[in-house]
């Protein structure tokens, strides 16, 4: 059975896990150091302030996570956000990204958000450790490509391109409502 709940903190050790793997031997992550659990729940902490932090679970365990954030963190662009997802190794293809991608987005709309961002590594070949899996994926969702930087990043001693992918998810109005911060609407 498939669920998707808002994640706490105590599910740190577990969301850690999952995104090690990455970082250790993918450059899906540009990040070369794993965080320390403790600088990885003050990461939660901080986006769980104003935006979802969700995470998938098969039979009760932790399978994968998502979260929003601010887009580029000024006032103006309070209608967007950057979206992140990853899911266990063992637990990709199998309908769980769709799933817990759907409930963030729900989530964002509830909020009021317009516009979502994914920042995506991207090869120029693929290789062992990035393929274009990423960005299918979420073109499969509906988001489409809207910028690419070249060679901008470099890990495993080879340099990767960087996409930005963005999807619309609600009505631009000529005035517009003020979002909701993820906490209040819960609270609500």
């Amino acid at each position: 059975m498939v669920t998707v709940r808002d994640a706490t903190v105590e599910d740190a050790g577990r969301i850690l896990e999952i995104y090690d793997y990455y970082v250790k031997n993918t450059a899906i992550t540009f990040e070369y150091e794993t965080p320390t659990l403790d600088e990885f729940r003050g990461r939660m902490e901080n986006t769980m302030r104003a935006y979802p932090y969700l995470v998938v679970l098969q039979d009760g365990r932790i399978e994968g996570y998502a979260y929003a954030g601010a887009f580029v963190g000024r006032a103006a662009y309070d209608w967007s956000c950057e979206t992140t997802i990853y899911l266990d190794r063992n637990a990709r293809k199998c309908g769980m990204g769709r799933i817990i991608y759907e409930a963030l987005e729900t989530a964002l709309r509830d909020m009021g958000i317009l516009n979502l961002y994914a920042c995506i590594g991207y090869p120029e070949r693929e290789d062992e450790y990035l393929t274009a899996n990423s960005a299918n994926f979420h073109a499969h969702l509906g988001y489409v490509k809207v910028g690419e930087f070249h060679r901008c990043g470099y890990k495993f001693g080879r340099w990767y391109n960087m996409i930005w992918m963005e999807k619309a998810i609600g009505e631009h109005q000529a005035k517009q409502s003020p979002i909701t911060r993820y906490p209040e609407l819960r609270n609500a």
